[in-house]
């Protein structure tokens, strides 16, 4: 298969995915990139949002929790605090992890961090969203 590249992606807890792939979309903070062989060199930060992956004609998700992508001819690398597939998120957890933040926004009072409730609840919320769509 002469189309595809190597895709690493790496947590701090372990190596989450690696293998040859057909294409992968990821969301920067200046959009959604698509990635092929041959991919001009570049590097990238990432936003919360979904890592889709296309292997062998099937796509497959993945949540991640914003991090750096590195592209290079023929191998992509991924770094993020976190990647989850979707078998892998505990939607009970997710959801209460949404009220909290929800709540330390709503509570604004001295003291909170709203940036980092926000960011929590974006987290959160893409957590669903890629088991809403699995």
């Amino acid at each position: 298969m002469a189309s595809t590249f190597r895709l690493e992606i790496v947590t701090p807890d372990r190596k989450f995915f690696e293998d040859d792939v057909d294409m992968a979309v990821v969301r920067t903070t200046e959009g959604d990139l698509g990635i092929l062989k041959n991919h001009m060199s570049l590097v990238s930060p990432l936003a919360i949002g979904a890592i889709k992956i296309k292997k062998d004609g099937v796509y497959t998700e993945a949540a991640c929790a914003g991090g750096f992508v590195q592209v290079r001819q023929d191998k992509t690398t991924i770094i993020t605090d976190s990647a989850e597939w979707p078998e892998e998120i505990d939607i009970e957890r997710a959801k209460r992890a949404v009220d909290r933040a929800e709540d330390r926004i709503k509570s604004s009072h001295a003291g909170v961090d709203v940036l980092r409730a926000q960011m929590a609840l974006d987290r959160a919320l893409n957590r669903l969203k890629i088991v809403k769509r699995d």
